[in-house]
């Protein structure tokens, strides 16, 4: 099978299936790196980082160096133009004619996937604001399958900054489509997004157990437990346990515990000024001195700043330089598939999990609720218009196509006038029978009804105001 001329913009655009061939593949090219010179001869990577990198920029140009290929890069905004104006689509499409393959980190959530509409070459999504990073999830998940052989049914603890840390987005859809278990421990006011979140229990089968804060501390300065996602088929060992503290869990044994820093350049400014630093507990020896975390691997996608004790690093469950290392062999096996120079043999029948929604894509209306959408930051430009799924029905929810954040509507109407006349032309509350009824392909949503009524619309008894 073969994946050339596909883009990876989230976690999603890979299987199973296609997920554990990408690390057979990964194996075979770590064990004969010299081998691999010349597979891209003659190809051009455009490596397009307009936020701060390291890593996943020098992986991802040794990466292809390795593979023989030549690196163009772009590095800061100010020095393109798009400091003039231009829009991304614009970019895309201009980078895609020099390039044969292209790596972007934008600060916009949804930036990657604008880029990979447009570019015409595949693209991969290197980070795009607080939504996700699909190659570092694939170097945690390689990671830990290296370490424990398998990754379904394992138990992985997610800590610090579930909020803005786009590493965690990407790695919670892995780990319940991979069928682990996944414990949410995060700093207080840093939980996971309730889009994530509704997401994650409406496509991937699993449960989640909530709990409230609790107000108790650990000994150890451990926080509340805020929930956990049990995959299928996993014993239910925790219902009816109120208020439950991460140390009783933890108590049980984790696989892995995969710490994050929080994320302070995407904090919104009421957070600012927050001391965030007096909520977040230390990952240090102390806390991991007990029979529990003897086998617990301690990940860290990097860079750390104070949230992960530097006393940890000769320690032989510490795994976060290792992730860091495997970044170039798993980037070089993804450019390969990606470009078409190598192919790969699914092993399995896949079981991931598809569900194809209708889209909701007037482009007039509605609008992304996240300022950090790309669909926000470029509404002025006529390429990008307002593109949603109907992930539900009952209440009306949309998620936008390019930042995943999902929302509820509030008012609807029909294209086909519901008396075929312009007298008839009403809007409705979406909380009414009428967003049900009215079929996708007929279906018209407005944020206001100061937006209904531009385009025409007049109120019906079915809104809030006319009941």
């Amino acid at each position: 099978m073969t994946l050339a001329s596909r883009s990876l913009v989230t976690i999603d655009d890979l299987s199973n299936g296609e997920i554990e061939a990408l690390f057979s593949l990964t194996d075979e090219m770590s064990g004969s790196m010299k081998e691999q010179f010349g597979l891209c001869r003659g190809k051009v990577m455009a490596s397009l980082f307009f936020e701060p990198s390291t890593r996943t920029r020098l992986s991802f140009e040794t990466a292809m160096h390795r593979l023989g290929g030549s690196v163009i890069s772009a590095v800061d905004t100010k020095a393109t133009s798009l400091a003039k104006g231009e829009s991304l689509a614009d970019m895309a499409r201009v980078v895609g004619s020099y390039a044969d393959i292209i790596v972007i980190r934008h600060p916009w959530e949804g930036a990657a996937k604008v880029v990979a509409d447009y570019a015409g070459v595949p693209v991969i999504n290197a980070g795009d604001g607080g939504h996700q990073h699909p190659t570092q999830t694939l170097c945690d998940l390689y990671t830990i399958k290296k370490e424990r052989q398998t990754i379904k049914g394992l138990k992985i603890a997610l800590w610090g900054d579930l909020k803005y840390g786009r590493t965690v987005h990407s790695l919670i859809f892995a780990l319940a489509k991979l069928e682990a278990n996944i414990l949410f421990c995060p700093t207080p006011g840093l939980e996971v997004p309730e889009h994530v979140i509704k997401k994650l229990t409406t496509e991937y089968g699993g449960e989640l157990e909530k709990y409230e804060a609790s107000a108790q501390t650990s000994e150890k300065g451990l926080s509340s437990l805020d929930a956990i996602y049990i995959t299928p088929g996993s014993p239910h060992q925790l219902a009816m346990m109120p208020n439950v503290s991460i140390q009783v869990e933890l108590k049980r044994g984790v696989d892995a515990l995969y710490v994050t820093r929080p994320q302070k350049e995407r904090f919104a400014t009421a957070e600012e000024g927050q001391e965030v630093e007096e909520r977040y507990s230390t990952v240090d020896k102390k806390l991991l001195k007990e029979k529990e975390f003897k086998r617990t691997l301690i990940m860290h996608p990097l860079p750390r700043v104070d949230e992960l004790a530097c006393e940890l690093d000769a320690d032989p469950r510490s795994m976060y330089f290792k992730q860091a290392a495997l970044g170039v062999p798993i980037r070089m096996a993804l450019i390969s598939l990606l470009l078409g120079v190598k192919e790969i043999s699914i092993p399995h029948e896949d079981s991931s999990p598809r569900t194809d929604y209708p889209l909701y894509k007037r482009g007039f209306g509605v609008k992304c609720p996240n300022p950090r959408c790309v669909s926000v930051q470029e509404s002025e430009v006529k390429y990008i218009k307002p593109e949603f799924k109907i992930v539900n029905s009952k209440p009306l929810t949309l998620r936008c196509v390019y930042c995943e954040h999902g929302f509820e509507p509030k008012y609807v109407a029909s294209s086909e006038w519901h008396e075929g006349t312009l007298a008839e032309k009403k809007y409705h509350s979406a909380q009414s029978h009428w967003a049900r009824k009215i079929k996708p392909e007929n279906l018209i949503i407005f944020d206001s009804e100061s937006e209904a009524e531009a385009h025409g619309f007049k109120p019906s008894h079915y809104t809030p105001e006319h009941r």
